[in-house]
């Protein structure tokens, strides 16, 4: 028997009609989303995880838990299986999530099957490929056969990144974004779109808020337009409408756009930001934010758009 993880529902909705053997579990974290906690057991990882969700969002904590103790009762029967099999796309959502789990496997300590990635970058017959969950059926077998097995480096690659994504120097996350693995091809970019979540030194912005308010320089913007120049021209991040909407929100209590009958407009404030004449983060508290192991509130390092590399201030 072999255990498929999917990255996602819609993924499932494909992989369950494409004959592919095996059983199919669905890991449906958000690990790209706020606090990741750092050194501590998986146990209290997933604990401190859903506190933080449920303060931050408004997620149900017990809901939020028994989806995961479902997938972890799953996982750590790994040596049952044949082969592991995980499927994810190159995106920093999607990275984020694979890393995890291959750390959650090597962490098990236990003796593992042969485990495989499928992450495909783009598919011949998808000219606008985003995800796997635009494939159809016909398509999986053949990324299937293709599927590539980890090796020693990216075991270790996989595990020194998500160390260092739990962490909060991201000097030290830098630092892995040239470093090659065989089957982890698309770690490094999705590193690099990571780090330009920081405050940008120029502005405060971080890539995505930057690209909101470009947008909408030229005129206002319904929501779903803003959104779907966002997946079409920012698909490094894999982002769907929650991680969205949690920036937009920011962004509109800290006076730089508003919605005005569904339409999303650019204020006097928002054209100050983007020409560097105001600060963002002055108006924009920071208000229990985190990527990954870096709080954003107070945090003295900055993108450097020019420079395009990490700095402090």
């Amino acid at each position: 028997m072999l255990l498929q993880i999917l990255n996602g529902d819609a993924t499932r909705t494909v992989f369950d009609k494409s004959g592919i053997p095996g059983e199919a579990l669905v890991w449906r974290e958000m690990l790209s989303e706020g606090l990741t906690p750092p050194g501590c057991d998986i146990s209290l990882f997933f604990e401190r995880r859903a506190a933080y969700l449920h303060e931050k969002y408004g997620i149900n904590a017990q809901t939020y838990q028994a989806d995961i103790a479902g997938a972890r009762k799953t996982i750590q029967h790994a040596p049952r299986y044949e082969e592991i099999v995980l499927w994810f796309e190159f995106d920093l959502f999607c990275q984020v999530n694979l890393i995890f789990l291959i750390t959650y496997l090597l962490k098990l300590n236990t003796p593992m099957p042969r485990v495989s990635v499928v992450q495909p970058g783009n598919h011949p017959e998808v000219p606008d490929f985003k995800g796997l969950g635009m494939l159809k059926p016909e398509h999986l077998p053949a990324l299937f056969e293709k599927r590539s097995y980890l090796e020693a480096a990216d075991w270790q690659l996989a595990s020194a990144a998500w160390e260092a994504y739990t962490g909060r120097d991201p000097l030290a996350l830098e630092a892995l974004t040239h470093r090659a693995a065989p089957n982890l091809p698309f770690l490094g970019g999705a590193i690099q779109a990571h780090l330009q979540r920081l405050p940008s030194l120029e502005t405060g912005l971080n890539s995505i808020e930057h690209f909101f308010l470009e947008k909408i320089t030229i005129g206002p913007l319904s929501e779903r337009a803003l959104y779907s120049q966002f997946w079409n021209e920012m698909k490094i991040y894999g982002f769907g409408d929650f991680q969205l909407d949690v920036t937009l929100q920011r962004m509109a209590r800290a006076g730089v756009l508003q919605r005005d009958n569904e339409m999303i407009r650019l204020t006097d404030l928002g054209r100050e930001v983007l020409r560097g004449e105001q600060a963002f983060l002055a108006y924009a508290p920071a208000d229990n934010s985190w990527i990954g192991g870096i709080p954003l509130d107070g945090t003295p390092w900055r993108w450097s758009n020019k420079e395009s590399r990490v700095v402090k201030v």
